[in-house]
């Protein structure tokens, strides 16, 4: 390592929606994990407002996942399209099964996308329109 180069770790990812808590119930139950964390609206804001966190659980989520409020979010559009809201990340999901995964993602409101780009990858809408991806290799 460079000895003038600090540490620097990536240790979590933030998504916007605008019904953090409700989304973070959907990937705590996607992924088998609790939600760890979340806090209501604050003062002025609409009752959908707040944030909600899912932190690292051996087996099911390496790294912190936070879920934020934004008034202003639109569903991203992917593949991106000019002139649209265009995808700023998005989670990649790890399974031994892509069938199996699917159906238990469509069962909890997920939908699958009408691109599939490549095999063993299964492209995937959470129920608020963000892209995420479960692969097998």
């Amino acid at each position: 390592m460079n000895a003038g180069r600090p540490r620097i770790e990536a240790t979590s990812v933030s998504i916007s929606t605008d019904r953090p808590r409700e989304l973070a119930r959907f990937y705590a139950e996607l992924l088998g994990v609790e939600v760890a964390d979340e806090e209501g609206p604050r003062e002025g804001e609409p009752p959908e407002a707040g944030w909600a966190q899912l932190r690292p659980a051996e087996g099911r989520l390496r790294m912190t996942v936070n879920l934020e409020w934004d008034p202003s979010f639109e569903a991203p559009t992917w593949p991106s399209t000019p002139g649209t809201q265009q995808p700023q990340a998005h989670l990649d999901l790890w399974v031994d099964d892509l069938d199996q995964a699917e159906a238990w993602a469509v069962e909890l409101g997920a939908r699958r996308h009408g691109v599939q780009p490549q095999d063993g990858v299964r492209v995937m809408l959470d129920p608020h329109g963000h892209p995420f991806c479960f692969f097998t290799s």
